[in-house]
């Protein structure tokens, strides 16, 4: 379409060029004797001006006419004289993702009226380019768990077309700002600022509003974004969570440029017939004007908003609207019709902003539907384009999301999986050409990695402890609240997808708070998420944090993932066990009697639970300590890894652990890694042990420099269930220069611990050296 329309401008300058201008030349120095040539249509100022045919004033129209379309065409051969913009080159997206040019148009303000009906015709209208450095300001609401996975799906989209520094303004609660905060900070995209606004100490300004949509008072927020966000900032773009942009998002800031006069607004119609009130039987919505407007997608010009004081204007409309509706919810009837049509009017936050448009429909600049594609069973989204290619932005605001009928749903659900399961990793590409505000945190990371020496045979074990993993904290609804009398201990592991499977066990022995960290690609995210949602067992627990820790690099970073799952610990105390180990049933609560039995709070003591192993897939898992004895002695089960890594448990004193019936402390030996709970402000694990090999025994290395006391609990047991060996063991056992890197990096940490304890630490160098 670009080429097409290039090459008819190209034609009609030429035409213009050859033809037109010497005629009109010609009729010019002609006008004088020519009394009855016919004037060119003039200007209203010119036909006041003007008085009989050929008169004096009728040549100085005339020659002001003639002067016009030679600056017009002076100015189009000036466009045509600018190099052609390069394409984007992503793959199927590359014909919605083209960088925003003065060729691309949208139509003026009729044409877009018309394609709001009919569809984006690609009109070659000049627009206003966007400065390729200009930072374009967008705005979120977004609360909870769920909005808060939905939300990087629409990020995404954004940044993979984006040509131009972004700024996101998210209006949050606390659980969404957690979030966020923490995945943004991992991600670190180049040209990307964040900042975040309390939505709670908004709730003072909407709470009057009554309404029982299910978003609550958070849906109101979008009414108060001209108080909420920086009084400096002009204009903003306000997008629902459920959005994907099939385009570069530069394309829809460049229609501020075509608002005018009063114009302070920018929406697509409805696509639904909610507000034509012909739903039902006395169905009574809101006053709209005609179909009115979906607040999926808005342009909000701020500084004018702010001059026409927006926040009185909606407050007085609102007021007097809810005299005469009960509230902004629907009925019951309503809401059974809601589940067939797209019912975004229930959102009372939308109810407003249409009943203002009503009053005063000057605010508003239509935007094409193409900017707001509304799917549901019942709309007329497919009469807003001819074809899918048209498209800019898809809005899921169907209660069945990616079920909703259409006949290019599998179109629209194709695009949205698309950037569901798409690296993350793969957006963090620099804006070039573009100054960038200094990140101190990605300076300082590139400063480390420079000074990595390339040649070092270790140097990818050295790089990946200072790789940053993009992190999704909470990736399900969590909710759960720690007892009283602070004793509360949460289960710590961390995993792959090809331990998923014992999930559903984990749940069933452990029924206190857990946190795990998930080692994931993004396609293996949506793949657990598919398999929690369809698994009674895990959707029965609120009380269990996942943390996605999305796949980079060749080694499974797993202290990294230990810390993460550690860090959102929010019990005193957490039990560090491993995802391939059950506990025994009732462990949660020996732990908290363990917790008030030995004064945890006030001495510093690791409880060691021993740890045994079956070679068996079926196991009768024993209720007892009596009947693990007895499993022990026939040889179904014993104590962990005592054929290929006593050393590991074996200060663990197994023998004593038989018959002793009263917790007994321990002493450290070199390569001792019990399964330990501790406090929950004990050190973290060292993030230079990657994959196999000494992660554990490191933390519990420093455990002891800090002075812990190892305790054995008598009664207290938990066993490793049989499976494949890892990819890392395998490494380890068929790599020379893996287990060589390990030795280096054992002993760099043993140095390291002798700076930070002095000499207490002597003895792990002369442990090691012993053994």
């Amino acid at each position: 379409m670009l080429g097409m329309c290039r090459g008819r401008r190209k034609f009609f300058v030429a035409s213009f060029a050859v033809l037109f201008i010497p005629a009109l030349t010609w009729l010019y120095l002609s006008a004088g004797n020519f009394q009855a040539v016919k004037s060119l249509p003039l200007s209203p100022l010119e036909s006041q001006t003007a008085t009989l045919p050929g008169g004096p004033r009728d040549r100085l129209a005339l020659e002001m006419r003639v002067r016009e379309v030679e600056e017009e065409n002076r100015a189009l051969r000036r466009e045509l004289s600018q190099p052609p913009r390069a394409e984007s080159r992503h793959g199927r997206h590359s014909n919605q993702s083209r960088t925003y040019s003065t060729e691309e148009g949208t139509g003026d303000s009729e044409g877009q009226r018309a394609a709001g009906a009919a569809g984006n015709n690609s009109e070659c209208v000049p627009q206003p380019p966007v400065d390729k450095c200009e930072t374009i300001h967008v705005a979120i609401v977004c609360a909870g768990y769920n909005a808060s996975r939905d939300v990087v799906t629409l990020v995404k989209s954004v940044l993979f077309h984006r040509r131009n520094p972004l700024h996101f303004h998210f209006i949050t609660d606390s659980i969404a700002q957690q979030i966020l905060a923490s995945l943004f900070d991992t991600w670190m995209v180049p040209a990307v600022r964040v900042n975040f606004y309390d939505a709670d100490e908004l709730k003072s300004e909407v709470s009057w509003i009554p309404n029982k949509h299910y978003s609550g008072i958070y849906g109101l927020m979008k009414l108060v974004l001209t108080k909420t966000l920086p009084s400096d900032l002009q204009r903003v773009i306000v997008l629902d969570t459920d959005i994907t942009f099939a385009t570069d998002i530069a394309e829809l800031w460049a229609v501020f440029h075509k608002f005018k006069g009063q114009q302070v607004l920018g929406l697509v119609e409805n696509q639904s017939d909610w507000y034509l009130g012909n739903l039902w039987k006395n169905h009574r919505p809101w006053p709209a004007l005609g179909r009115g407007f979906n607040t999926g997608v808005i342009l909000l010009l701020l500084d004018r908003l702010r001059k026409l004081k927006w926040e009185q204007m909606w407050r007085l409309t609102a007021e007097r609207e809810l005299m005469s509706m009960l509230s902004t919810s629907l009925a019951d009837q309503a809401r059974d019709t809601c589940s067939r049509f797209t019912c975004k009017a229930e959102l009372p936050m939308q109810d407003i902003f249409n009943a203002v448009i009503k009053q005063n429909p000057f605010l508003v600049y239509q935007l094409p539907c193409f900017w707001n594609v509304q799917l549901s069973d019942h709309t007329r989204s497919e009469k807003c384009y001819k074809d899918v290619s048209d498209l800019k932005v898809i809005h899921w605001n169907s209660p069945k999301k990616l079920r909703v009928k259409n006949k290019h749903v599998e179109f629209f659900r194709n695009l949205y999986l698309t950037f569901l399961e798409y690296d993350g990793n793969l957006l963090r590409r620099e804006l070039f050409g573009c100054p960038s505000e200094a990140d101190h945190n990605s300076e300082n990371l590139q400063k480390t990695l420079s000074e990595l020496d390339e040649d070092d045979p270790c140097y990818e074990f050295r790089r990946e402890r200072f790789t940053v993993h993009r992190t999704h904290l909470y990736f399900l609804h969590y909710q759960y609240e720690p007892s009283d009398d602070h004793t509360d201990v949460t289960l710590v592991a961390q995993l792959s997808m090809d331990r998923l499977q014992m999930l559903e066990a984990i749940c069933k022995h452990w029924e206190g708070p857990i946190s795990l960290a998930l080692y994931l690609s993004d396609a293996e995210a949506q793949q657990f998420l598919r398999y929690a949602q369809g698994s009674e067992v895990l959707m029965s627990r609120s009380n269990v944090g996942y943390h996605i820790v999305y796949k980079e690099g060749q080694f499974y970073p797993v202290n990294l993932l230990r810390n993460v799952a550690m860090k959102q610990v929010n019990t005193p105390y957490m039990f560090l066990s491993d995802i391939d180990f059950l506990p025994m049933y009732g462990l949660y609560e020996y732990l908290r009697k363990s917790v008030v039995q030995l004064d945890m709070a006030n001495t510093k003591k690791a409880l060691v639970v021993p740890a045994f192993e079956t070679l068996r897939y079926r196991l009768s898992f024993p209720k007892s300590k009596a009947e693990l004895l007895s499993q022990l002695d026939m040889g179904t089960l014993f104590t962990f890894r005592y054929h290929v890594w006593t050393k590991g448990h074996a200060p663990t004193n197994f023998a004593k652990w038989r018959t002793a019936t009263t917790p007994y402390p321990v002493q450290w030996e070199p390569d001792f890694e019990p399964y330990v709970m501790v406090r929950r402000d004990s050190p973290e694990y060292d993030r230079r042990f990657v994959g196999f090999g000494w992660n554990k025994v490191a933390h519990v290395m420093e455990l002891d420099a800090q002075e812990y006391e190892f305790v054995v609990l008598p009664n207290a047991y938990m066993i490793h269930m049989p499976h494949a060996p890892s990819f890392d063991i395998t490494k380890f056992r068929s790599n020379k220069q893996y287990r060589v890197c390990l030795k280096t990096l054992k002993e760099e940490f043993q140095q390291n611990m002798s700076r930070r304890y002095g000499f207490a630490a002597l003895k792990y160098m002369t442990a090691e050296n012993n053994s």
